[in-house]
Formats: C-alpha cells, structure tokens, sequence
C-alpha cells in the first residue's frame, strides 16, 4: 500500500472539512425550512424576474349587482355636498355605458317541442345561421313518425341546443304535478334518458324559474321544491326574460314582430333582464306552424341581427362582463 504524505494528508482533510459544511448548509435550508434569499441564491438567478399577479379589477357585473343591492356606501363631501342618490344614479349611468360597448347576446328558446313547427325553426335557424335552443318534451317526440324525424333534425342540427322540458310537460295540470317532487324529478329522468340529452339543463313547465351557480329566482312556489331537488342533484334551472305568447287555441304569436323586438331592446338597453346584457326569449314551437309565423319569426331574427345581437345557447348563459 502507498504512503499518503503529510502534504497529501492535509488536502484530504480540508476536502471532507468543506464537505461537512456544505452538507450542514445544505440541511439546514431544508430540513430547518430555510429559504434562499437574493443574498444566498443561485447565480445567475434575477429576482426581479418574479412579478406580483396582478390584481383583477372586480367584474362590471359584479359592480351592477352591488349597486343592485345598495352594498355600495356612498359618501358625502360636507364642503361640497353631492345628494347620495344622485351619485348612486351617476354610476348606474356609468355602468350602463360600460355595458354598451360590450357584447350583447340574445338566446331564443323554443318549449314543448318536437311539434308541429319544429322543422320550420330547425329550417330557419339554418338558413340564417343562429344558434337556437329547443326545450323538448319526450311525449311529444313519440306521438308520430314525422315528430320523431323533426326531433332527429334539432338533434343533428349543430346549431339547435336541446334541453329538458319534462317528459309529460306535467300533462299540463302544474299545480299536481309539482306537488310530488320526487314523481316531478322522476319525469325529467326520464325525458333525460329517453331523449338522450347531454345538458343538464332545464325549464319547468309552466313555472319561470331560475336556479343556477349562486341565483334562486322563483315565481310560483308549487314548483320551488321541485327545482330545488334538481338542482341538487347537478341540474341548473333556466326561466325567461321576455316572453312572445302563444295564444292558447290558435297556436298564433299574440304581440306583434315589433313589439317583441322593442321589449327585447329595451331590457338590453335598460339592463333589466335577470343578467344585464343577456336576454332569453321564450317562444313556442307550435307559434311556427304555417307559413305566416315562419315570417314573423324570421322577420325578428333579421330586427335583432340589424342590432348586432350574438345569438347563443343557454348552456353558456349568462356571458358576464
């Protein structure tokens, strides 16, 4: 075996010296918590290079439901007063001028079908290229051979959304049938599975309820307990803004093309709909059966176009700000 020197020996010890220590160092930072500071760290490493995340400013949204609901405190200057309510007017003004220069979305919703109608709409949603959405009753599908190929239309339509309106509509007795919620839910099951729809998504017959993320809008208490059981069990309930009705025993729209398109106007202009911005517009399918209906329709989607309008689905209502 070779001698070490005595000069040889000193390195050996200075080494291990030196690797105790930085092993020391090293445990120290890690198993003690210690974290590198810009003094002890890596070279070559530029501190400035991490960033704060910016804030985000609150959602214009946000903004309009707290001045909604007076959660916004004004103060008052003593040397130079301005009323509160008056401030409280000049930021609703000011909010609604923001929402002006944003997007503007309209969703049409059709109920009740496939029915006599549905290809007419499936038919003009095509031809001029908007998104529509169509709340289907599963009975109605399975009345006829031609009903069962006009629900096929909407469903291999990628511009028609289709969604859940109950598999009976509640034989339109509303009163009963949200009297049982369980035998309710049972029935929205069932239009779920039997129409093979992916959206969980629906709209109570007869009831213009909203229960969705933190919303709960309800009408007509009958049919609260109902929605609420589905949306616990993962369904998100969606009412109306404006309604164009159906009268009952001609299947004929009631109002007019204009007055539907100004009622429309005036809750994006107002910001009065449930979400400012937004507005859905409830129609029948049956409103649509003949040829002058067909006109009318069109006729409204052609005003709402001129507007500049996006035409949506509901599945990605409400578009917030």
């Amino acid at each position: 075996m070779a001698k070490i020197g005595r000069g040889n020996m000193l390195s050996i010890l200075s080494i291990l010296i030196l690797l105790e220590f930085t092993s020391c160092q090293h445990s120290s930072s890690t198993t003690l918590g210690y974290i590198a500071t810009a003094d002890t760290a890596v070279a070559g490493f530029d501190s400035t290079m991490i960033q704060p995340e910016p804030k985000k400013s609150p959602l214009l949204i946000t903004k309009w439901d707290s001045l909604q609901k007076n959660l916004i405190t004004f103060q008052v200057d003593s040397i130079n007063p301005v009323d509160v309510k008056l401030q409280k007017r000049r930021l609703k003004d000011s909010l609604r001028r923001e929402f002006d220069n944003k997007p503007k979305h309209v969703y049409l919703t059709f109920d009740d079908g496939p029915l006599i109608g549905s290809a007419a709409i499936d038919s003009i949603a095509t031809a001029k290229d908007i998104k529509i959405n169509a709340f289907l009753v599963g009975r109605h599908a399975n009345m006829s051979k031609r009903l069962k190929r006009d629900l096929e239309k909407y469903r291999s339509n990628p511009l028609v959304g289709c969604y859940n309106h109950s598999y009976t509509h509640g034989m339109n007795r509303f009163s009963a049938f949200y009297s049982n919620p369980n035998t309710a839910f049972a029935d929205f099951e069932k239009n779920e599975v039997d129409l093979a729809l992916t959206h969980k998504i629906i709209r109570l017959p007869g009831r213009n309820i909203w229960i969705y993320d933190d919303v709960r809008k309800i009408d007509l208490q009958s049919g609260s307990s109902t929605a609420d059981l589905l949306y616990t069990n993962g369904y998100k309930i969606y009412g109306w803004d404006v309604e164009w009705r159906i009268h009952g025993l001609t299947g004929k729209p009631i109002q007019s093309v204009g007055e539907i398109y100004h009622r429309i106007r005036n809750f994006m202009n107002n910001k009065s709909s449930l979400t400012p911005n937004n507005v859905v517009l409830l129609m029948h399918d049956d409103m649509f059966q003949n040829k002058k209906g067909q006109l009318l329709l069109t006729a409204l989607i052609d005003s709402l176009k001129r507007e500049d309008y996006q035409f949506d689905f509901i599945e990605d209502y409400p578009k917030r700000y």
